[in-house]
Parts: C-alpha cells; structure tokens; sequence
C-alpha cells in the first residue's frame, strides 16, 4: 500500500519551493508515495505546485493584518471554514503523515492531522520562528531547523538541523555559466550583477536600482534583474529611457539555476529560501532584509551570514543612496568576492531535501 503524505503550507516562494523539494525527495525514494499539497486560496502555490506536477487544494484562510481592517473581521470565520474543510480533506486523503512548511494553510491542516492522531512534521525555514510554527511544534513530533540555537523556539528533544531544501536545479547550477550567459543573452566578457527580490519583487530594491541605473550603465556591468509583476512595467521604461541595453529585467525568473551560474555578485532579500540557496551556488551577496517581515526574521537570517563573513548588508532604508554604490565596489573587488564565496559556502546543506524526507517517512507507523 503506498505511503499518503501531506503536505501545507505556502503563501510565498520561500515556503513554496521547499514544500516541492521535499516532495521531490520523497517521490524519488519511493515513487509510490501519495502526496497531496493544501494551500491558501489565491496565493501563489495554488499555481505553482500543479506547474511541479502535484495535486493541491486549497483554503480559504487569510492571514492577520497589522492594522485594524474589515478584513481581519472575517478572519475567525475563514480560519473556521478553514479548519472544517482541512478536517475533510485529511478524512478523505488518510495521510501517514502531515507536514507543514510555514504559511496560512499549515495551521489547520496539522491541527486537522493532530486531532486524528496522525503524526506530523515542521519544517522552519528561518533562524525566528513564525508564529504559527510555534503553535504548531507542541503537538509536533519532528521539528526540521535550517539554522542552530532554534532550542530557543522549540523543544530541543524535538529539533533537527537538517537546513533548507532546494530544488535539485539549483544545487546543479555550478559550471552552467556559458548557458546561463547564453540563455540571458549576456556577454561572457562583462561582470554580471544579478538582482532579486524573492518572488514578488522588492520594492525598495527596485527602486534603487531604478535611481542609480545611470551609474550601472556607465560601470559597463550587465544585469538580470528580477522585478516582480507589479513593477516590471516600470522597469522596462526605465531601462529604455536610459538606453540601458546590458540590463535584463524580468517579472519572475523560473532558470534561477542558469541566473546565479550566470552571475558574479548577487543583491537579494534575506527570506530563508534565497539564504540557502546562495550559500549552496557560493555566490557573493549583499542582502537587503525586509524590514516588515515577522519579527523581523529577515535581518537575523542575513545576519547569520554577515557576523560569519558570508555575506555584506545594507539595510532597507539606506538602499536608495548605498546598494548600488555597494554592488559596484562588490564587482570591482575580486578579493572580498572570493572571501564571501568561500565563507558562504561553509553554510550550505546540500542533503537538506534528502534528510528531511527522511526524517517524514520515519514518522510513519
């Protein structure tokens, strides 16, 4: 009989994609297995895990809005609907195991799971716990880190630093740089400066690199620049107002492989899932944290990079006049490059899909 495991949790790339890694872990020791991801509805996993190849359905859970809103009227009763349906789902699907990546979705599931005895697993991207991953751990059995000192969040008996999983393309990203220069149509005689913002973009690193394009174009850098959807547009005028042809900008970037092998110096946010990833390509990185992240979880993620000499920072409200006076030095420094590089790279997990699998088919009976 095959295994039924699953899988919640979602809301943002950063819990998206390692939910899929695992799942794609889990499928390649046992092809057999059953997986079945619950999301929010209208967010972003409900595309993107049946673009991966899985079966998801989806809540109607919202989160709560700092400020006092309409919205956050309705949130018992969605989180009510929620609960009721996650119950459904986890009668109807019988799962061996549930496991929750962080995101609205995970508290009802593994709360639904819980109650019917059925053993569950998180998964903490970041070096501070989520609120809901807090919750969540006291019925846990397994609780997979990314970072040390998590004791501090949750039962240390509980705790296994395994890191944080990435998709399989981008652990193979090293040696790819002609492909990736070829495939952004860059040239291979030219630094490369690749700017992200996780998967909705980064408004206040947009909008730096958009007042400093001027100096990008006379430094004789090329650029990838991933926008997100809603300032592409802008983007794209700004590159054309300032005839910035070595600048490529894109709303989302599905060949992140071929982005980072095409890069030398990387400018991104500190979400967990960018985190690891740069460490696992060896890329040098100035992180600019986002300052409104829950409990401020970005700057400790970067911050477990910069106290090692694994990364540079520059915090969010000094961006628009030092990021990209901070990424030319960067590119123009081959000596600090190498030293981010090779301290980055101590911190990578590489088997983190592989024992967090692990660690979920132990929990079955």
């Amino acid at each position: 009989m095959p295994k039924r495991i699953i899988i919640s949790g979602g809301g943002t790339g950063g819990h998206i994609y390692p939910a899929i890694a695992i799942a794609n872990e889990l499928k390649t020791i046992d092809p057999t297995t059953e997986i079945l991801f619950v999301g929010a509805e209208g967010k972003m996993e409900m595309e993107k895990v049946p673009r991966a190849g899985y079966r998801i359905i989806g809540l109607p859970v919202v989160g709560i809005k700092r400020k006092l809103t309409l919205e956050n009227l309705a949130f018992p009763f969605k989180l009510g609907r929620s609960f009721l349906k996650a119950q459904q789902v986890v009668r109807d699907f019988g799962p061996d195991v549930a496991v929750g990546v962080g995101g609205y979705a995970s508290g009802p599931v593994l709360l639904a799971a819980s109650l019917k005895g059925i053993p569950t697993l998180i998964q903490e991207q970041n070096s501070y716990a989520g609120l809901t991953n807090k919750l969540l751990s006291r019925g846990a059995k397994t609780i997979c880190v990314a970072y040390p000192g998590m004791e501090a969040f949750f039962s240390i008996q509980k705790i296994k630093l395994t890191g944080n999983p990435v998709r399989t393309d981008i652990m193979q990203a090293k040696g790819k740089r002609p492909e990736g220069l070829a495939f952004f149509k860059l040239e291979p005689g030219r630094k490369t400066l690749l700017i992200i913002g996780g998967s909705q973009g980064a408004r206040t690193i947009n909008e730096s690199i958009e007042k400093d394009l001027r100096l990008l174009v006379d430094s004789g850098h090329q650029v990838v620049w991933q926008t997100g959807p809603l300032f592409i547009e802008r983007a794209r005028k700004a590159i054309a107002d300032a005839g910035a042809s070595r600048v490529k900008a894109f709303d989302f970037i599905y060949e992140m492989n071929l982005a980072y092998a095409a890069a030398d110096v990387v400018v991104s946010r500190a979400g967990a899932l960018s985190v690891s990833e740069l460490c696992l390509v060896e890329k040098p990185a100035i992180l600019v944290p986002f300052p409104a992240a829950s409990e401020d979880h970005q700057t400790k993620n970067a911050m477990s990079l910069v106290n090692r000499q694994a990364a540079l920072l520059v915090n969010d409200r000094e961006a628009p006049t030092d990021l990209v006076p901070a990424a030319l030095r960067l590119l123009a420094d081959p000596g600090e490059q190498q030293t981010l590089s090779q301290h980055i790279r101590e911190l990578a997990r590489p088997k983190a899909a592989r024992e967090i699998a692990e660690e979920v088919l132990k929990l079955i009976k």
